[in-house]
């Protein structure tokens, strides 16, 4: 054992701690006793002391040595600043533990192993390996499974640690082949480890497996019948990962592969059949490899839909036949929701008409868009719709499958799924529907066009579907509906409107208020996806609407009351100002309150109440004065307490950072408030103390992203419509906001960046022409914001923000910017050429055109994209109109046959509409 010897009264104190823990429940005494816990981190060589607990003291129960095993795993990473002795002596005493007589203190040992060796890397630390790959050759089974137990972990958790040279050999080059031999042990458990291990080099293209790729393959067919099915999941598992990295291995053998992988995706053990099914799901995300599964999809797409149906696991666990709808939900069951403000984005007229709304999976979750616009609730990937458990299970992953095989093979996978469809739609057993209308939903969006004929009766069907007596058909067929909201709200005729729209918007409306929880919740969401597609078509319909959703107040739980928030604000985001009828304000409004007054400022719970009325303000606008007061203070009283706690926190980086979503959708009702009211703030803003325009300074000074964010989307909003009581502060703000003006920002600080580069054109605008005090910045501005706009990596939306400021700077100085024109001239037309018509793109092209005005040669090189940005105009405001009638009659007289010749060169599209609009 190495020189390191332990200190009597450190060892006892720490024995004692560990012991203490062990003999009290009470949480204000186990909290005292974590924080002594934590302190003893400092100590240079507490882990040294729990190595010395764990191997060296077999007079202490195992229980407290196992407890010193845990703390030494979640301790790990202070070894790497421990002296050479404490590091020699907790590796020897691992490994000694290793081979301890209790099986407790061995697991422990071993999962200190596993850390230990990732941290400190096989290199340093080489007879780790050795002594691990050595006792796979024991002739004790205990001792060779924990060997192999050990080094399962380290294949999966750090696969390319391994795959190294040390001291002029690579261990793998030895150990692949022994994985291969025992993957024939006779026992099923050295089998499983064998093949897990071997597939876990699959995805870094491991070069010492490659060089037995064929053995490979032929072992794992070998395995595919083992009788243990814990052997034929890691099978499965391989031929999954084998089909991501290396594909073409697998197509000579796809014949069999795809036979062994259907009979599989059947199998009874549900851990084999959910691994055979990711094969399915992993083959239809690869578009290279449509090719290959098309032929397959008569076979695959049926038992996919056979996966769907729920397993009697899956029910035992839902209890889902109760009405419960007045029965307390559990705070285990309300996931954490992390907001993250608005960001400034632009329609573009490329989109397909969804206006950038959230895209719902097929297993329910939602799916975010790759777009860098996309703000919001950063939901967790693996946060899934309740109608179904919390776990990926096999059901999902064929919804997941199906979704993907849709969108890749649209009419092809229905024409091989419509007869097994309407089998299980129009079945006597509710298990067999509510698979089915799980297909429809998970199919809507790559199938539409082919399942659109069919939707005349699908949608009546799916509609009389909600009256069925079992919650989870309910609740499955209001997400369905959700997915073909789109259609259902498309109001083409009288006709469809009257039976397609009202019904499913009478039918989600009546779900809304089940006596189910988790009908309730599919029903709210379905509904919200409904109002978003919907729009302004909702507003005949909104007394009602309002009521029911109203009535839910009272009758929701914890958990559907922030999904509820959602919907209403969805609400007021798609009728706008429809709202302000003080009819509806008074069915609205009072609810609200009453869950406002409810709500202390530290609750959870008004983070998305605070959402929700950023929304409703905004669509409220002047019928919102009569509440705007009280609500003001509340915001501003945040906004500066959460300003003092995280203050308080940087002076004490040992406190718990404060939760920054209170501040951010505070500063976003704010926004909400100026943008429904304006000026009518003035009192409240010259009232409040200390000065709410004097704390948005230190906010857009905070070092968290989404807070700057969501102060910058204020500064904007307060320009647009209260720029009397922002200007005084614009100095300091100003300062901020050069700052924030990043060509290359981080990825977390993008959005950030976005509203900076938003707002700065607001503020421009409202300074006016030639203004003193803003002239003393443009220099600095556009230094910064004609990078953003030419950097290649720049997001989009970026480049677009960027573009609209530097165009309204430009209109309000041009002399100062239109030297400048040939830098940007070509970029700034891309940017902004597929944005859809507004008044912002509007004022950016108006200050454009001055520029061109004041510095016609600047455009000479990028001529043919500005004719292109003139000619992507769909609606041009008359000002700007005669702007472009204007500058291009006047390039065309100035030299005719110059410009015939330029314009000549022009793509045809561009040369017609030009004669056509401007005669040019």
């Amino acid at each position: 054992m190495a020189s390191w010897t332990p200190q009597q009264a450190g060892l006892q104190e720490i024995l004692q701690t560990i012991h203490k823990s062990t003999d009290t429940n009470t949480s204000g005494v186990q909290t005292a006793i974590t924080h002594k816990l934590n302190n003893f981190t400092r100590v240079p060589d507490y882990v040294a002391y729990l190595a010395y607990i764990l191997a060296a003291m077999p007079q202490e129960e195992d229980r407290i040595r196992t407890i010193a095993g845990y703390l030494l795993k979640n301790n790990a990473r202070l070894i790497l600043r421990a002296s050479p002795e404490v590091l020699d002596y907790v590796k020897a005493s691992v490994l000694q533990a290793f081979t301890d007589p209790s099986v407790m203190v061995r697991n422990a040992a071993g999962q200190d192993i596993v850390q230990f060796l990732g941290i400190l890397e096989p290199r340093n630390w080489p007879e780790c390996l050795q002594k691990l790959v050595q006792t796979l050759d024991s002739t004790i089974s205990e001792q060779q499974e924990a060997a192999f137990n050990v080094l399962e972990k380290a294949c999966e958790d750090y696969p390319r640690k391994l795959d190294v040279e040390i001291s002029g050999t690579y261990p793998l080059e030895y150990m692949i082949p022994k994985f291969l031999m025992l993957s024939e042990h006779p026992s099923s458990r050295m089998r499983a480890h064998a093949i897990a291990c071997l597939s876990y080099f699959v995805p870094i293209n491991c070069q010492a497996l490659f060089a037995h790729i064929d053995t490979f393959i032929a072992c794992l067919f070998k395995r595919a019948s083992d009788d243990d099915p814990q052997v034929r999941r890691h099978v499965c598992q391989a031929l999954v990962l084998l089909l991501a990295s290396r594909p073409e291995k697998l197509m000579p053998e796809m014949q069999n592969v795809a036979e062994y992988m259907l009979y599989s995706t059947k199998d009874q053990n549900e851990n084999v059949a959910l691994e055979a099914c990711e094969f399915w799901l992993t083959f239809a995300e690869d578009p290279d490899l449509a090719p290959w599964l098309h032929p397959l999809l008569a076979r695959v797409a049926p038992v996919l839909l056979d996966c769907m149906v729920y397993g009697e696991d899956d029910l035992l666990w839902l209890e889902a036949d109760a009405e419960d709808a007045d029965v307390p939900d559990k705070e285990t069951d309300i996931k954490p929701r992390h907001y993250g403000g608005k960001s400034h984005g632009f329609e573009r007229e490329e989109t397909n008409g969804d206006g950038g709304q959230k895209r719902v999976g097929a297993y329910g979750e939602e799916l975010t868009d790759d777009d860098d616009d996309d703000e919001g609730f950063d939901e967790d990937d693996d946060e899934f719709a309740d109608e179904m458990s919390t776990e990926w299970n096999l059901r999902k992953c064929a919804a997941a499958a199906l979704d993907v095989l849709a969108v890749r093979f649209g009419a092809d996978l229905l024409n091989h799924l419509l007869e097994p469809l309407k089998t299980k739609l129009w079945s006597e057993d509710w298990l067999q529907r509510e698979s089915g209308v799980l297909a429809l939903g998970a199919m809507a969006e790559g199938c539409i066009d082919a399942i659109e004929p069919h939707l005349p009766t699908l949608i009546p069907y799916l509609i009389s579907t909600l009256n069925d007596p079992k919650p989870l058909v309910r609740s499955i067929t209001c997400w369905t509906l959700g997915r073909y909201a789109s259609w259902c709200t498309q109001s083409t005729t009288e006709e469809h409107k009257n039976q397609f729209f009202v019904p499913t918007l009478e039918g989600l409306l009546r779900m809304v208020l089940d006596s189910n929880k988790r009908v309730q919740e599919a029903g709210c969401s379905a509904f919200a996806t409904f109002e978003e597609d919907a729009g302004a078509e909702l507003a005949p319909y909104l007394e009602p609407v309002l009521r029911n959703l109203v009535f839910a107040f009272d009758k929701y739980q914890h958990k559907n009351m922030l999904i509820l928030y959602d919907a209403v604000g969805t609400l007021a985001d798609a009728v706008g100002p429809a709202l302000q009828n003080p009819g509806f304000v008074d069915i609205l409004m009072p609810p609200l309150l009453k869950r406002w007054s409810k709500l202390k400022d530290d609750d959870e719970d008004l983070v998305p109440l605070l959402e929700c009325l950023a929304s409703v303000t905004i669509a409220i606008g002047p019928s919102f004065l009569p509440y705007a007061g009280p609500i003001f203070e509340r915001c501003s009283a945040i906004v500066h307490r959460s300003l003092l706690q995280y203050q308080a926190f940087q002076q004490n980086p040992d406190m718990d950072e404060p939760d920054r979503s209170f501040l951010v959708v505070a500063l976003d009702l704010l926004s909400g408030l100026t943008q429904g009211l304006g000026m009518a703030l003035e009192p409240s803003i010259t009232r409040s103390q200390p000065n709410l325009l004097q704390l948005l300074t230190i906010c857009l000074k905070h070092p968290q992203a989404p807070v700057r964010q969501s102060a910058y989307a204020l500064v904007g909003d307060l320009a647009m419509n209260a720029f009397p009581l922002l200007r005084p502060h614009m100095p300091g703000i100003m300062q901020e906001l050069i700052v924030q003006l990043d060509p290359e920002p981080k990825v977390d600080f993008v959005s950030a960046c976005n509203n900076a580069a938003w707002s700065v054109g607001e503020v421009a605008l409202r300074y006016g022409r030639d203004d003193p005090e803003f002239q003393t910045w443009v220099p600095s501005l556009i230094s910064r914001l004609i990078p953003i706009l030419l950097h290649p990596k720049a997001p989009r939306s970026l480049h677009e923000n960027a573009a609209v400021s530097i165009g309204r700077i430009g209109l309000m100085h041009p002399h100062l910017v239109a030297p400048l024109l040939p830098e940007f001239a070509q970029a700034w037309c891309q940017a902004l050429q597929e944005i859809r018509d507004n008044e912002e793109k509007d004022s950016a092209f108006r200050g454009l055109c001055t520029l061109v005005q004041a510095n016609p040669a600047g455009i000479a090189k990028s001529l043919l994209w500005f004719c292109n940005a003139i000619v992507k105009w769909t609606n041009p405001s008359a000002e700007l109109n005669a702007m472009f009638q204007q500058l291009l009659s006047g390039f065309k007289q100035h030299d005719a046959a110059g410009w015939q010749a330029t314009v000549g060169s022009f793509p045809p599209v561009i040369q017609e509409k030009l004669r056509t609009r401007y005669g040019v």
